[in-house]
């Protein structure tokens, strides 16, 4: 008997290294259908204004316990961290990580049962933008602590003896971390070099070696994914990731490198090494085999800590802006007004809204339900925030010139106001890699975007299927299609109500979602299986779907503040939300141009000959190595 991943896709070509890849990775994922929200719904066609309107709001209780936090919060980072200081010495002081102790900023969403705030997902991802408009170090601290480290996972899938063993030592500020990376092998589970051997009954034996722990130097706590004996699920034998929790005062739990980095230069780094550490079997997160669900279920929603980062550094750089802009005279009038420049304006103004917009609605979707499935709200976040950011950043920077490149302290030691914009810029950088990359998002939502379609049309293609079974697949597909294909070209409205002058941009966002979906049918028709190693073309569906996310949130967000009275001239909510849908437009017709307009095959063809060293003499010239 298969699982139903394993019916979908075809292995058979495999080898026995991508197969085990495959198999683990498609076994953690989370059951059920994907195009059920409006995100998944998007690559189907399928417009669902009803998931987004009215935008979703705090009630009055939520919000006005997490304002009162906020302001601390603030409060404390504006007279007490320095965070020039912490940049230049890649020290946080233990004061400062006792005063946000102290704040509760450690425990920001762990149940007050269990000595945390008990806050909302929408009040710690406003905390990490509040965080991150100040000193890009403790947003780190603190995000990787909450959002990848103990506390998230536990409050999961902990045991009640583990959450009261745990969760009041994280939250009262002792730092955690989560394990998963490996020197050789990175995150891909099925070459995970990390085990974790039976030690009788009671527990186990863990060897080997961890990189990139974030928070891993000054952790007491930490998640640990490792390799379990492998179990015969379903009649095949299967590799099992176990995830543990594992005190770093064990015996044979050594840190033999603090890593060092562009930016982030307090970021709390380590290579950890396991040698013959027991760890007891009560401290087994969820269940045996289970660990890679924790890791992906645990990533999903500590994804939205970065995208509210990013917003949280965007603000900063749009009043940063705002100022310099006004005040910056060059050739008779500020800067700002000079269209080059102030088209930069606009587009961080815009771009630092939505990814707000973005962010807070995903943001809900967890507070509604704490186990709300939103791998694709936090991916597609995750994704356009932290590209749209790095924009922002480097706006900032060309707008500021040559005192956007210069350090703070230099401006300060010249009498000019230490305005960190290079510390930004060094900072933000990493946004785009961490914690799943650009190039790994969009894979992921691609797959999750094919996965209906696969449910649907894989088995007529899997032939280690039998033909019966195959036959079945086809007609029940057949019938799907015959009713779903056709409706794709019925308009069906922006649905909802929109304010006068978004409708027309919803209505065209509705109908995009509909091209989108048979345009990505057609990919599927044309290349068959092969469509997954159509990478880059695969890409520019997920963009796509992706940009109308983001359109639509912003929009259904700023349609909910005008009325709730945050109307100015020029500057008002809808005027925003305008200007976000027509960038969004223009890329979006650039990505379907591009589907069929491009050059992907030459690119990759130059790609393979540079690999194999046919393109050195373009290297000639240089210093050797």
């Amino acid at each position: 008997m298969k699982t139903p991943n394993e019916e979908v896709i075809d292995t058979s070509k495999m080898t026995p290294e991508q197969r085990a890849a495959l198999e683990m990775t498609e076994a953690a994922r989370e059951a059920g259908a994907t195009d059920r929200g409006f995100a998944g719904g998007l690559f189907m066609g399928r417009w669902k204004p009803g998931a987004f309107l009215p935008f979703p709001m705090q009630n009055a209780e939520a919000a006005d316990e997490g304002e009162a936090f906020l302001q601390l919060l603030g409060d404390f980072l504006h007279r007490e961290v320095d965070a020039d200081e912490i940049d230049a010495t890649g020290e946080i002081p233990d004061e400062v990580i006792e005063g946000l102790a102290r704040l509760g900023a450690f425990g920001i969403k762990v149940p007050k049962e269990y000595g945390g705030l008990g806050l909302s997902q929408t009040t710690y991802c406003r905390a990490a933008m509040l965080l991150a408009s100040h000193c890009g170090n403790l947003t780190a601290l603190v995000s990787a602590h909450q959002s990848i480290g103990v506390p998230q996972p536990l409050i999961l899938f902990g045991t009640e003896e583990q959450k009261r063993r745990f969760l009041p030592r994280v939250a009262g500020g002792e730092i955690s971390a989560f394990a998963l990376t490996e020197p050789g092998v990175g995150s891909d589970p099925a070459r995970m070099e990390t085990r974790a051997e039976p030690d009788g009954e009671e527990g186990f034996i863990l060897n080997g070696e961890k990189l990139w722990c974030t928070n891993g130097v000054k952790a007491g706590v930490i998640v640990v994914m490792a390799k379990t004996p492998p179990k015969v699920v379903h009649g095949r034998e299967r590799e099992q990731v176990t995830a543990f929790l594992l005190d770093m005062d064990t015996p044979g739990v050594r840190i033999v490198r603090r890593c060092r980095f562009m930016g982030l230069h307090a970021l709390y780094n380590a290579v950890v090494r396991f040698e013959e550490v027991r760890i007891p079997r009560s401290n087994i997160l969820w269940e045996e085999g289970k660990g890679l669900r924790v890791a992906l279920t645990t990533l999903n929603t500590g994804r939205l800590t970065l995208p509210a980062a990013c917003a949280g550094m965007a603000k900063r750089c749009l009043r940063i802006v705002r100022r310099w802009g006004g005040e910056r005279v060059q050739w008779g009038a500020p800067i700002g007004h000079h269209a080059a420049v102030a088209e930069k304006i606009a587009h961080i103004a815009a771009h630092t809204f939505a990814m707000e917009s973005m962010t807070l609605y995903a943001a809900s979707l967890v507070d509604r339900d704490k186990h709300a499935d939103v791998r694709l709200e936090a991916a597609m976040c995750k994704l356009w925030a932290t590209e749209r950011a790095w924009e922002c950043v480097d706006a900032t920077m060309q707008i500021r010139g040559g005192r956007g490149y210069e350090t703070a302290q230099s401006l300060a030691a010249r009498g000019e106001e230490p305005v960190p914009v290079e510390r930004y810029f060094r900072d933000s950088r990493i946004n785009t890699i961490f914690e799943g990359s650009s190039e790994i998002m969009r894979l992921f939502i691609a797959r999750e975007a094919l996965d209906a379609h696969l449910k649907l049309g894989g088995p007529v293609l899997n032939t280690r299927l039998p033909m019966g079974q195959r036959a079945g697949a086809a007609v029940r597909a057949a019938f799907f299609y015959a009713g779903w294909y056709p409706g794709l070209f019925v308009p069906r409205g922006a649905g909802g109500e929109w304010h006068p002058e978004l409708a027309g941009q919803m209505r065209w966002a509705e109908a995009a979602s509909r091209r989108l979906a048979w345009r990505l049918f057609h990919a599927m028709a044309w290349h068959g299986p092969k469509l997954e190693r159509e990478q880059v073309l695969l890409g520019r569906f997920v963009d796509i779907a992706t940009e109308l996310f983001a359109m639509a949130t912003t929009a259904a967000r700023a349609q909910a503040l005008a009325k709730a009275g945050r109307e100015v001239d020029g500057g008002d909510p809808i005027s925003l939300a305008r200007y976000v849908c027509a960038l969004g437009r223009e890329r979006v017709e650039q990505l379907f141009h591009a589907i069929g307009h491009n050059s992907d095959r030459p690119g990759y063809r130059i790609a393979r000959s540079v690999l194999e060293g046919k393109a050195t003499w373009v290297e000639e010239g240089i210093v050797g190595d």
